[in-house]
């Protein structure tokens, strides 16, 4: 093999190995991210437990820059202390190890499974979140394909006498070996995909057993220093929790540098941790990590105090604070003028949903990739409201709230949250559904279309509806709303029902657009049901309630099983 071919193939490698490890951060962030940041805002309260969960949802997400940042946010949101984002990241640095601890024994046999099941997951099923650990396990399938890519190609590099001088001159240079692992590890933003690679290069016989370690201890650096560049230009406050982490890996690897020579070889004559070279790098990642988790545990506590003297906590601040425009902390003793305030916001917040709702039908009609890029961003602004508000709204009720101030925190909060679950929609369903369509160079029929936009008018007047009732809390408007939700049904029923007789007519624009015009059917249903939520508390005089997406969509199984069909 020339030269060429091996740079090639190393270079090729290695890109393969960093897209495998984003594709699996990016499938278990969308198929279980919501229920992941839930966890860890609700048992991050001590070090302990803040500890265990960093554990949990790195290996998750094999990804501690990921929590890390997650641990700034809410950091950022008064959702956690310096201390316990301290020791959450101590234990997720020790979990975002497992990847590379199993995937360094034999598992060949394990490639071909994942795929398999991957892309049976990600190509047949109906389920988001099925679809996305389907991505995450050909991510995983993908990642041992890369490591045999670069054993292979790295084989042949035994022979480079120029490479055995600068390894040699590295092994005997630990700190410098420590910077430029760090170093590679921060521009490739991905430690698990480092620490992969060195111990391919290891296996090969490229890098030695000494310099590996030393690599590996540069690589749990390297990943220390990505959340702190990615929050430089955050508050304060976020910057806190990464500043710390790295600090404890810094110190965690220059005090275990100079006794590695000694430690090396002891380590292997222990039975459980013997093994090949690659077990041996594994081990020494996992217990790097699980040493400084027992080490430093105890001392988050001083190392919080250390960081917030560096970045220095100003006055509490909102997140997005030059999108919130009505949220005066000022009158949080004021309960009345408080909630006025909330509820002004709120408006806010339908107006932005109801912009999303709008544009996701010029994206649909034009195929505008850009306004759909634009569309998607406005959900993050939602989300940002509705935290904000949620915040607020926590703060207000704090204070002695008469029965009808109480109430109205709930109807806020359940109106925002409603709101909030209408833009994931939106943005998670609707839009991927005209992504779909772009990509495919996809036209409805005429008559398909005409039904469409007929039914988002409807949707559109629907929550226009549901605004007013929501300020007025008119008890007519109440009951017009939820006769309005029953007639809805049966136009989507009706709709359904022409769309398989387009089928059984054979029009081939009906055929090729089948699966997305059910499924924008099926998701205007569900902000039907989120919109609808407003009136019942008028209505039934009970307790204001949060629509359940998932239970939204167990209502609409026999919807899906009967659209199936007719696919």
């Amino acid at each position: 093999m020339s030269g060429y071919q091996v740079l090639l193939n190393i270079v090729g490698g290695v890109a393969l190995l960093l897209w495998a490890a984003r594709l699996v951060h990016t499938g278990m962030m969308r198929a279980y991210g919501s229920e992941l940041r839930e966890m860890l805002g609700r048992h991050s309260r001590n070090r302990f437990s803040a500890a265990a969960m960093g554990m949990g949802v790195a290996a998750a997400l094999q990804s501690s820059s990921a929590t890390a940042l997650l641990a700034a946010t809410f950091a950022r949101r008064r959702f956690i202390t310096t201390g316990a984002g301290l020791a959450l990241m101590l234990g997720a640095d020790l979990g975002s190890t497992l990847v590379v601890q199993v995937l360094s024994f034999n598992v060949a046999w394990l490639t071909p499974s994942l795929l398999i099941v991957g892309v049976v997951l990600f190509l047949r099923s109906r389920v988001p979140a099925r679809q996305n650990v389907g991505r995450a396990l050909i991510g995983l399938a993908l990642l041992l394909i890369a490591l045999k890519l670069l054993t292979g190609a790295s084989t042949v590099l035994q022979s480079s006498h120029l490479l055995a001088l600068i390894i040699k001159s590295l092994a005997n240079e630990p700190i410098i070996a420590v910077a430029v692992a760090a170093v590679i590890t921060w521009l490739a933003h991905s430690s698990v995909a480092m620490v992969l690679l060195i111990i391919s290069l290891t296996v090969a016989g490229v890098v030695t057993p000494l310099l590996g370690v030393y690599l590996v201890l540069g690589a749990n650096i390297g990943s220390g220093i990505v959340p702190v560049v990615l929050t430089l230009s955050d508050h304060d406050v976020a910057r806190q929790i990464p500043l710390g982490n790295l600090l404890f890996r810094v110190l965690g690897v220059f005090v275990l540098l100079p006794f590695v020579p000694e430690l090396l070889p002891l380590m292997v004559q222990i039975p459980f941790l013997a093994g090949d070279t690659a077990r041996q790098l594994a081990n020494v990642h996992t217990l790097f990590n699980l040493a400084l988790l027992l080490a430093c545990l105890p001392f988050t506590g001083f190392m919080a105090k250390l960081v917030q003297r560096v970045y220095p906590e100003d006055a509490p601040v909102n997140e997005n604070v030059a999108l919130i425009k009505h949220l005066d902390y000022e009158a949080l003793d004021k309960p009345g003028l408080a909630l006025a305030c909330a509820s002004r916001e709120s408006l806010r917040m339908a107006d932005k949903v109801d912009q999303m709702l709008r544009r996701f039908m010029d994206v649909l009609q034009n195929n505008d990739a850009k306004l759909l890029r634009e569309t998607r961003k406005q959900d993050d602004q939602i989300d940002a409201l509705h935290e904000a508000i949620k915040l607020y709204l926590t703060e207000v009720s704090r204070n002695e709230l008469d029965k009808a101030s109480s109430r109205r925190c709930i109807e806020l909060i359940m109106f925002t949250t409603n709101l909030e679950h209408i833009g994931d929609i939106i943005d998670k369903n609707l839009l991927d559904v005209a992504e779909q369509k772009i990509q495919d160079e996809l036209d409805f029929s005429k008559q398909g279309w005409h039904e469409l936009i007929d039914m988002h008018e409807e949707v559109v007047a629907h929550m226009q509806l549901s605004v007013s009732v929501f300020v007025s809390g008119s008890l007519d408007m109440a009951k017009e709303l939820i006769q309005k939700k029953k007639q809805f049904g049966k136009q989507e029923r009706l709709g359904a029902q022409q769309h398989l007789q387009r089928l059984r007519g054979g029009h081939i624009e009906s055929i090729e657009t089948s699966s997305i015009h059910l499924d924008i059917l099926r998701d205007l249903k569900r902000i039907i049901s989120h919109l609808t939520s407003v009136a019942y508390p008028l209505v039934h005089g009970d307790t204001p309630r949060l629509v359940d997406s998932g239970h939204a969509d167990e209502e609409l199984d026999a919807e899906k099983q009967a659209a199936a069909r007719i696919r």
